[in-house]
């Protein structure tokens, strides 16, 4: 092995045994705290707070899932690297848990699309009904999609970006292609195109119908556009947190599905030992990136969420303090 090659397996070795730890703590902890928010009763009743909730409890499963392991696997032996169950099952569930996360932000993306539109029929589409029905479909569907794992993910694989991977090329190329397709691309696409939508219904509806003294002008004015509300301060703000991380979900979530699809194109191409060396620490540095696009949205939220999400943050900060508090006097 030459130098260069040492070097950049080295640098794979030290990104995933550090860079991982940062991003399964902060993450783990920002995930914890999104779904202690987001079930308080001021959000119970918003679609798209639901969505953001259960979108939190699968962020949750792909760090848990997907960085417990490599986050040990520095220091200790990673018994999914190893063992054909834990291999199988901790792929299964974060192939899963992914695309639900990402998912479930464009059900919310498409959820403010509908309750900003003009028209009344696509705002009535806008209930908590229809976003927990979304909410099963997709992980129904994504299980279905992914259940492949089970039969063809091997454990102690050698020439693989990870030790447990496709034993196949065809299993390969299955998980990488509906991963970049179904689980980073459409979704990201999708979310871009309803967040734009999003952002013109916004614009269009603080523009004022001006009087005219052409009567039958106004009258062509439909009685849904005339009555069509403005959004209301937290709904506004569900907004903002949420193009604000489908821009975060861009940055950080697509590398890994753009070097998945480089993957299975240049999947029958001969490599030197440098090239997969280079083509392993690319893998394994826009996985990280991959996962934290799961462990950013608490932090988007606080940024973005304004003074709603933050009181009901400080209400679950003293909640925890009392509860702390409680339990030493009980203890003493």
């Amino acid at each position: 092995m030459s130098p260069t090659e040492d070097y950049i397996n080295n640098l794979s070795i030290q990104m995933n045994r550090y860079f991982s730890i940062v991003i399964f703590l902060f993450g783990t902890i920002g995930n914890l705290l999104n779904i202690c928010v987001l079930s308080q009763r001021i959000f119970r009743s918003n679609s798209c707070a639901i969505l953001f909730l259960f979108s939190s409890f699968a962020n949750l499963i792909a760090i848990l899932s997907g960085l417990l392991s490599r986050t040990f696997s520095g220091w200790i032996v990673d018994l999914t690297n190893t063992d054909r169950f834990l291999c199988k099952l901790r792929a299964f569930i974060l192939n899963v848990a992914r695309p639900i996360a990402f998912w479930l932000i464009l059900l919310a993306a498409i959820d403010r699309w509908l309750l900003s539109n003009p028209n009344a029929y696509y705002r009535r589409m806008n209930t908590l009904k229809n976003a927990k029905r979304s909410m099963i479909i997709i992980t129904i569907l994504s299980i279905i999609l992914f259940a492949h794992i089970l039969y063809c993910y091997e454990p102690n694989l050698v020439n693989a970006p990870l030790k447990c991977y496709g034993v196949t090329v065809t299993c390969r190329l299955v998980t990488d292609i509906l991963f970049t397709f179904g689980s980073t691309l459409i979704p990201i696409v999708l979310m871009f195109i309803f967040g734009l939508m999003t952002i013109r219904n916004i614009q269009s509806s603080r523009k004022k119908v001006r009087p005219t003294d052409f009567p039958m002008e106004t009258n062509q004015i439909s009685i849904g556009e005339r009555q069509r509300p403005s959004l209301s301060k937290s709904d506004y703000r569900l907004v903002m947190m949420l193009l604000a991380q489908i821009l975060l979900l861009f940055i950080f979530g697509l590398p890994l599905g753009v070097q998945k699809l480089y993957a299975t194109i240049t999947i029958n191409r001969p490599t030197s030992q440098l090239q997969t060396a280079i083509d392993n620490f690319a893998y394994n540095f826009t996985l990280l990136l991959n996962f934290l696009a799961n462990g950013i949205p608490f932090y988007i939220y606080t940024l973005f969420g304004g003074e709603i999400f933050r009181k009901a943050l400080l209400k679950v900060f003293f909640t925890i303090k009392q509860k702390v508090f409680h339990s030493m006097l009980y203890c003493h």
